[in-house]
């Protein structure tokens, strides 16, 4: 049992020490969410993507838009690129899994609207071409990646390369970092602390 509990004590220490990491990248995150804010006042619309564990990600932060976060609002736009599986199996067979979110992205997204791609390795090809589509359309990027160099940092016009040993540890800061985000982004739409 007890090498149980060690394995498990070392995860979460790893965690720990990712998260406390992540505190010295405020200041970015506060940019993203000032992003955020600024898109939705001016009638964007919200849009994420990413693989895995990071397309589940997308689809809870999209809900906290559309839903709500900490304050009741009115329902703000937001659209998870990894959600619909008719689009993704439909374009994955004809065009190819690597332009699964270009191809959405090109349908719904308009200048104005603001893209969030989310990649523990921050070299995810069908994100990468989804970046490139946004910048043809006037759509600004924000990127969520891990700590070494990588692709993703290139095409955007933010990016927080969020700390961790591990994968799981990157995609625990991802989720910090966006929790933060719709908190900050929502206090700046509606003007009102959570109750």
């Amino acid at each position: 049992m007890s090498q149980k509990v060690d394995k498990i004590t070392a995860a979460l220490d790893a965690s720990a020490r990712a998260l406390k990491e992540l505190g010295q990248y405020a200041e970015t995150i506060a940019a993203i969410a000032d992003k955020v804010a600024e898109t939705l006042k001016n009638g964007g619309t919200l849009f994420l993507c990413g693989n895995g564990g990071s397309a589940a990600q997308c689809q809870h932060i999209a809900a906290e838009f559309t839903g709500r976060f900490r304050i009741e609002r009115r329902g703000l736009p937001a659209v998870s690129l990894t959600t619909d599986t008719s689009a993704l199996t439909a374009i994955g067979n004809d065009y190819g899994f690597d332009q699964v979110f270009a191809r959405q992205l090109e349908s719904l997204g308009k200048s104005g609207d603001l893209l969030i791609g989310i990649s523990t390795s921050g070299n995810s090809k069908n994100v990468i071409l989804a970046f490139e589509k946004a910048a043809e359309l006037g759509i600004a990027v924000v990127a969520l990646t891990g700590p070494a160099p990588c692709k993703m940092a290139d095409g955007a016009d933010i990016c927080l390369a969020a700390p961790g040993e591990v994968a799981s540890a990157v995609q625990e800061c991802h989720i910090a970092a966006l929790h933060s985000i719709c908190e900050v982004a929502e206090l700046d739409l509606t003007g009102q602390e959570a109750s």
